[in-house]
């Protein structure tokens, strides 16, 4: 996990051929009192292991890094117009010898790198993956779309590419990485890229103009997910700069399918109801293969860079329900047996959370299925009334998502990312009264996550409401819905409250070749929504769970970490006065209001 940014200035950006944005009525938005320093500071939060920047200077003819531009200051002075700013942290892991990012070839090129590849270029098991996609950049007669298409894993880069003098910039087709764009406005002419914002950019996330209660256009927007280049070339003036953005298509077949989300087989016949009361055990077996392979590629088959650490490095987010059962599950089959496995579990009701329930009795089933692992639960506690500055910075991270669900859900996650808790010494006895709980930090760096699941197994209480309304036809639309905002509604708020912790965000339901394996199967196999809660829903999961002897929460209902860790109770109670007011102004969408400083 790293954090990038670029600031682009002095020079004019052609949007027009921007559907996304060419359509847009006019907006405001203030210019925000934010420096480089601010910028630095975020951005190494996510990257503790290094901190670099580099500057570009541009003429309409020429461009010239920092270290040239010192050379040869009166010269540059007088007529360069433009400079791009890169800034990048750096969490590593991946490689055996530390790097620093900006990382800048011997033509010149320069990358910034928040990612993993974890197939589709061949990096081997001791590489840092940043250093081996540089070099692949950087081949004579490769495109950057061809190579970015080719990247199974999630990733978020700008890449300066000497030789055409242009920028590249974008993020993986599921948007599993954070990258925030500010387009240039009449008010700020900057084109700026960042993994997250300042915190002083919070203050307009809401939209609203206080003072005359205008909608503004908010200042930082997530980038849609795709592969972008901006070309610096002379205007007819030749003494001034344009930038004209192009939004490349992806080169890989399976991406595009995957990105359409279309299923082949949708409504099922009544032969084929009858017959798939229970999922055929090949299917189950395909969809577990696939899993594995998933785990294994995000916890074992690359080496985790630990510098002189011997750490577990890996931890679960954990709920004791289906999707992180199975996570963990399947970690044990991955990760080698001398490490500990660290499951994040946060209450903010103590032990009376559910999530904190089903917890206890998930790491039971677990270790009765793997007794040879040393499991700890970590119990994560926390009072919402206590949180004001965490609160705070949270709001910042989220940015620019603004409702209370949002507000509820990145607090969860950013508390279960810092790992700080209670463990009982007593291993498989530890819910006895009698043991001793203590202090404990988890220090793993990468923290696997279930996200993607119910999107693509009909999951939400509102694909069973589609499905009663409209049956087979409204329930795939939805999921399809699901999939294809997925980037914008979680991902990003999610990488950028895990990052700010100095962890990454794994999500192995969103690994390619599980979406498409689900993808390939009839819908019937995936869900069965005419059965009862916990019953037909996620069904083939269900059927994955009761595969590798997990037999409990294969019938558990779906509960989302703001309900399960009761956070949304306490935020209802803290900002509407009580459950029933919150749930009258259906306070999970209503955006809340930033604290001024």
């Amino acid at each position: 996990m790293c954090g990038i940014a670029v600031v682009l200035c002095g020079v004019r950006i052609e949007l027009s051929d921007l559907p996304f944005l060419s359509a847009s009525p006019s907006f405001f938005v203030e210019r925000l009192q934010f420096s480089a320093e601010d910028i630095r500071a975020v951005l190494g939060r996510r990257g503790p292991d290094s901190l670099g920047e580099k500057k570009i200077y541009l003429q309409p003819n020429v461009a010239t890094s920092a270290e040239t531009r010192e050379e040869t200051r009166e010269l540059v002075n007088t007529q360069y117009n433009g400079e791009i700013h890169f800034i990048g942290s750096t969490l590593q892991l991946r490689g055996t010898t530390p790097i620093s990012q900006p990382l800048v070839d011997s033509s010149g090129n320069i990358l910034v790198y928040n990612g993993e590849v974890f197939e589709g270029i061949t990096i081997n098991s001791c590489d840092n993956d940043t250093e081996v996609l540089l070099e692949s950049l950087g081949k004579a007669g490769i495109s950057v779309p061809d190579v970015l298409s080719k990247i199974k894993g999630p990733w978020a880069i700008t890449y300066w590419q000497e030789s055409l003098r242009t920028l590249w910039f974008g993020r993986d087709a599921f948007g599993r990485r954070s990258l925030l764009v500010h387009w240039p406005t009449v008010e700020d002419s900057r084109f700026l890229l960042s993994s997250v914002s300042p915190s002083s950019s919070v203050r307009d996330s809401s939209g609203l103009d206080a003072v005359n209660g205008n909608n503004n256009h908010r200042f930082w927007e997530e980038l849609p997910c795709g592969i972008y280049s901006i070309t610096m070339k002379a205007e007819a003036s030749d003494v001034s700069l344009l930038g004209e953005v192009t939004k490349h298509e992806w080169r890989s077949n399976m991406l595009k399918e995957l990105i359409e989300w279309e299923r082949n087989f949708v409504v099922p016949r009544p032969e084929d109801l009858s017959s798939a009361l229970t999922t055929s055990s090949g299917l189950v077996q395909t969809v577990l293969a696939a899993l594995k392979k998933s785990v294994m590629r995000r916890t074992s088959m690359y080496r985790i860079f630990q510098g002189d650490k011997e750490i577990a490095p890996v931890a679960v987010l954990f709920s004791g329900g289906l999707d992180s059962m199975i996570l963990a599950a399947l970690l044990d089959q991955c990760l080698d047996p001398k490490y500990e496995i660290d499951l994040l579990n946060v209450s903010f009701d103590g032990p009376y959370a559910p999530d904190r329930v089903s917890a206890k009795a998930g790491v039971i089933e677990l270790e009765n299925i793997a007794p040879m692992r040393r499991w700890k639960l970590v119990e994560i506690d926390a009072d919402l009334s206590k949180l004001t500055h965490e609160t705070k910075h949270v709001m910042s991270l989220i940015n620019p998502a603004d409702t209370y669900m949002d507000l509820n859900i990145g607090t969860a996650l950013w508390l279960a990312a810092r790992g700080d808790g209670w463990i009982y010494k007593g291993g498989r006895d530890q819910t006895l009264e009698d043991n001793q709980r203590v202090k404990y930090k988890s220090e793993a760096r990468v923290l696997l996550i279930g996200a993607g699941a119910d999107e693509q197994c009909a999951g939400y209480g509102r694909h069973r409401t589609k499905f009663r309304n409209g049956s087979w036809v409204s329930l795939h639309k939805e999921m399809k819905l699901d999939m294809q905002r997925i980037w914008k509604r979680n991902l990003g708020r999610d990488d950028r409250c895990i990052a700010d912790i100095g962890k990454e965000a794994r999500f192995p339901f969103l690994d390619e070749d599980v979406i498409k394996t689900l993808l390939d199967l009839p819908l019937w196999e995936i869900t069965n929504l005419e059965q009862p809660s916990g019953t037909g829903d996620k069904k083939i999961l269900r059927e994955v769970a009761r595969s590798v002897g997990l037999h409990e929460v294969a019938g558990m209902p779906k509960r989302a970490i703001q309900f399960g860790s009761r956070i949304a109770r306490e935020s209802n109670r803290k900002n509407f006065g009580s459950n029933r007011a919150a749930n009258q102004a259906s306070a999970g969408s209503v955006r809340f209001i930033a604290p001024s400083e």
